[in-house]
């Protein structure tokens, strides 16, 4: 039978819960067909500090525990039952919240100052659905609705339960407000994550698989138009179609000013570029993280009040990038108006057909307006595809859940590091290789679901690397098996025929079907899938990159 414990404050006074039904506030609880929803019915103004249903469940030591990052670049993965969650060293979670770090925003892209972490073998906890396997068959449990708060799922092999948990911070409760939809699905893999997106009614938006080009993971903001210009004419002379050729960062004089390029290094405009990109026979894609904003930017310049500020109304660091950069609030109308005049421009003045939008957990680094963090997100996600109407997105650095069904594509891992080694003391959502190859593998449910998965480039280059050919000819492979975004950032020109032939394989239209992937032993995956009908077997290290 399950608990609850409720932690909250009223008229400034601390009071706790284990009943759904007090003094101040009541429960009305409804399940049926797995589903659950909890609706809070407050008797007087409260706050709520933490709020939890506490489910009791057997595991054993054949479990895999699945738990979900908080955003695209977490890491993400099954675990053993025995094992420790992946965590940042008591160093490193020290100097994210000493004050100074705070400034420059370091570690505001995870979930470091909303969740404590368990520290214990055992112990683990993801964002808005997971999982426990036993074989083929999966306990599934996930929110349907993040509108109301994020959702933390605690997977508590010591105590035997699951906790539900939901973040309301920031946000005074008034009258009757839902508080939780949840289900709890028992099913074979597939079966059970069908079951679930059917249940929350998201369906996938974009339906073909693409493979294309972006500029970053060789130039990175060093890009210029002569350099978009001799990639894309040797992208174009292959045999094998390439769908989207996209430009990243670096084109644009500041964050925030979207509309204003660098002239030095794009001397005919950018819709010269999506031009040039349409003749080859591509779709034309542009980088930009719509919600951030730096110091530099004219918006940071001549309207702070554009920007979300603390409580204390202060302005709030988003993160550290850029040195570092802030986030546009959404609900400000003036600043809402700026945000669809800039992707007007970009998609329908200079004609692009999809946006890379980056950095998008900015929207909800705090709750505003009294309102959740999740909610905030769900609407910054509304409002995004809005904007956009029926051009694609590709979703990055984002809280998954609320991209489900409004983005085409969508990261699902840390971004690729030009190595593969596991870089120590180091935030979750950091660059690393092992950890997008294990999103990449672990969060395969999400490909066609909630989106086209994107597990981020694959190299073949020989220079401006330090994997060695077998790791990325293996990288290649995963992103093909699994993904279905397949980008290079290579010049394509300078590929030996041995290079050549392993990008035509990967981004060759194929069919796909994982039967079974997990780890056979400590960072050793086991990969069970057919390709155009034809079983294949293999297994790698996921922390060296080395086939087994």
């Amino acid at each position: 039978m399950e608990k609850y414990y409720i932690e909250y404050l009223v008229k400034g006074k601390y009071f706790t819960s284990r009943s759904l039904d007090t003094a101040h506030f009541s429960v009305k609880k409804e399940a049926s067909g797995g589903r659950t929803v909890m609706k809070l019915c407050a008797k007087e103004p409260l706050t709520i500090k933490k709020f939890q249903v506490i489910i009791p469940y057997g595991y054993n030591s054949s479990n895999r525990i699945f738990v979900n990052g908080y955003q695209s670049w977490t890491d993400s993965r099954e675990y053993f039952i025995d094992e420790k969650m992946s965590e940042l060293s008591r160093f490193t979670e020290f100097y994210v919240k000493t004050p100074v770090v705070q400034k420059i925003g370091i570690g505001k892209s995870g979930d470091y100052f909303i969740c404590k972490y368990p520290r214990k073998k055992g112990v683990f906890y993801g964002w808005s659905y997971g999982y426990v396997r036993t074989g083929n068959k999966i306990d599934l449990i996930g929110s349907l609705n993040e509108r109301c708060g994020f959702t933390i799922i605690r997977f508590d092999v010591n105590n035997q339960h699951i906790i539900l948990e939901k973040e309301l911070q920031g946000v005074e409760f008034t009258g009757e407000t839902l508080i939780a939809d949840y289900a709890v699905i028992s099913k074979e893999y597939d079966a059970a994550f069908d079951e679930y997106f059917e249940m929350m009614g998201v369906k996938c938006a974009q339906k073909e698989k693409k493979c294309g080009y972006t500029t970053w993971y060789n130039y990175y903001g060093g890009i210029t138009q002569d350099i978009v210009v001799r990639d894309l004419e040797s992208l174009s002379k292959l045999d094998e179609k390439v769908d989207i050729f996209q430009i990243d960062d670096g084109y644009q004089k500041a964050i925030g000013d979207w509309l204003e390029t660098k002239t030095e290094k794009f001397p005919d405009g950018m819709k010269k570029i999506a031009d040039e990109i349409h003749k080859k026979d591509m779709l034309a894609g542009l980088w930009l993280a719509p919600l951030a904003v730096t110091k530099e930017s004219s918006v940071y310049k001549n309207h702070k009040d554009w920007l979300v500020h603390d409580e204390n109304g202060n302005l709030y660091v988003a993160g550290p990038n850029w040195g570092p950069f802030y986030a546009i609030d959404i609900y400000n109308k003036d600043a809402a108006d700026y945000v669809r005049n800039f992707f007007n421009v970009i998609l329908n003045e200079w004609g692009y057909d999809m946006v890379k939008l980056d950095f998008l957990y900015a929207a909800c680094v705090l709750p505003i307006h009294n309102k959740t963090r999740g909610q905030v997100m769900c609407d910054a996600m509304d409002f995004i595809r809005d904007c956009v109407g029926d051009k694609m997105i590709l979703g990055c650095g984002v809280p998954l859940m609320p991209a489900f069904g409004k983005v085409d594509f969508c990261r699902i891992g840390a971004d690729v590091d030009l190595t593969w080694i596991r870089r120590k003391n180091r935030i979750r959502e950091d660059v690393s290789t092992p950890n997008t190859v294990n999103c990449t593998v672990f969060r395969r449910h999400l490909n066609g679901r909630a989106f086209l998965n994107d597990p981020d480039v694959f190299l073949l280059r020989d220079t401006n690397t330090n994997m060695t050919f077998e790791q990325r000819e293996l990288l290649a492979k995963i992103n093909s098996y699994f993904g279905s975004l397949l980008f290079v950032s290579d010049n394509v020109e300078d590929y030996r025929d041995e290079q050549m032939k392993v990008f035509l394989n990967t981004i060759r239209k194929k069919e796909v079907k994982i039967i079974n992937a997990e780890f056979a032993a400590p960072h050793i995956l086991a990969v069970e899938c057919t390709v155009d009908g034809v079983k294949e077997t293999f297994k790698f290290n996921s922390e060296t990159g080395k086939v087994c």
